[in-house]
């Protein structure tokens, strides 16, 4: 929870603190962050006195499922959690506020170029405040979340316009896969509608998957064709194979071929298994486990490629260094694809090697 000496290091709350002594009354009550009023009268404040500063908003992926999982008392303990390590790693270059429910406002006095922004956005993904688990009384949920930044006055010179880039910019980052930072450049992003984000949907994905599966001769060439696509929408840098020989390959060729064993094992009765640790894997099937982690994979998603009770393999993302959560919308593309590969196997009578 902000107090009135850490707030009164910044002009504009000085000046209210100086009208009234009464720091509760610019806080937001769960989360002792600076209260949805306040920050954005801030930001504007800074912007009628030409003051530079970076503006953010971070959404946090999966909190909905955090909330129905674990119930409401630990969404409130994971805001209060995520609100005190922002804080505290914003310091004193800024100040965070609340937007409203899981949304939380930056603004940064600080880092106001680019490269700034992104080196405190790769430090606070760095498990400074995301993508790390919280460790409560009775679970400790992995969190991780999505950001979308802009800079004052480099990007837009008037608070409505700003406000604009930043909302743009994070519904970029969630329709890249969540888990991820997105700071507006003006080359990459002025042409960009929140409403052609909105409709870039499931049909959409699924439809390019299969144009470019069907175009490409033979299932590795065809696992090559989807990969940009899949690159894009799952937010991978590759993906892997296992096929009738127990080898694990990578699809774009950036690793050299293990054998690996106990997939079976790991996923059992389920068609798909995904995981932000690899503690069960370690249990279930330790040889792969090994495998994952000689290459420093600390999360896992895997998807048996088979029809009814035929297995012909597996596909597997693996990342090294990366912890995330699957969303249901990735789980979903990947299962889809895995009942093309098994599709095309039983019909043209090909082997996943």
């Amino acid at each position: 929870m902000y107090t009135r000496e850490q707030l009164e290091r910044f002009p504009y709350f000085a000046e209210r603190l100086g009208e009234n002594d009464d720091v509760s009354g610019m806080l937001d009550q769960l989360t002792g962050l600076v209260s949805r009023g306040h920050i954005l009268w801030f930001a504007q404040w800074l912007i009628e006195r030409e003051i530079p500063f970076s503006f953010a908003m971070m959404d946090l992926d999966n909190f909905k499922f955090v909330n129905d999982t674990y119930g409401h008392h630990v969404g409130d303990e994971v805001l209060i959690h995520v609100a005190d390590d922002l804080a505290a790693y914003l310091g004193e270059k800024g100040v965070a506020g609340r937007f409203g429910g899981d949304e939380m406002l930056i603004v940064n006095l600080e880092d106001v170029t680019y490269d700034a922004a992104k080196a405190l956005f790769i430090g606070m993904y760095d498990g400074k405040v995301l993508r790390k688990n919280i460790r409560l009384e009775d679970c400790n949920p992995f969190i991780t979340a999505t950001v979308g930044c802009a800079c004052f006055p480099k990007d837009a010179q008037d608070y409505n316009h700003l406000f604009e880039l930043i909302d743009k910019t994070l519904y970029r980052g969630k329709s890249k896969g969540r888990n991820c930072h997105i700071i507006y450049v003006e080359e990459k992003h002025k042409d960009i509608q929140i409403r052609q984000i909105a409709k870039h949907g499931m049909y959409t994905t699924f439809s390019g998957i299969v144009r470019q599966y069907e175009f490409a001769p033979g299932l590795v060439n065809k696992l090559r064709g989807v990969m940009p696509l899949l690159m894009e929408e799952l937010q991978i840098t590759d993906l892997y194979y296992v096929g009738s020989k127990g080898i694990m390959r990578s699809v774009r060729n950036t690793m050299p071929d293990v054998p690996v064993s106990g997939l079976d094992k790991l996923l059992r009765s389920d068609d798909l298994y995904s995981n932000n640790t690899l503690a069960d894997v370690e249990k279930r099937s330790p040889a792969f486990y090994e495998v994952l982690k000689a290459r420093e994979v600390e999360t896992l998603c895997v998807v048996r490629i088979g029809m009814d009770m035929q297995t012909f393999g597996y596909l597997i993302c693996a990342e090294a260094r990366n912890r995330r959560i699957w969303q249901e919308a990735e789980c979903a593309i990947l299962f889809f694809l895995t009942k093309m590969i098994a599709g095309t196997i039983l019909i043209n009578g090909e082997e996943l090697e």
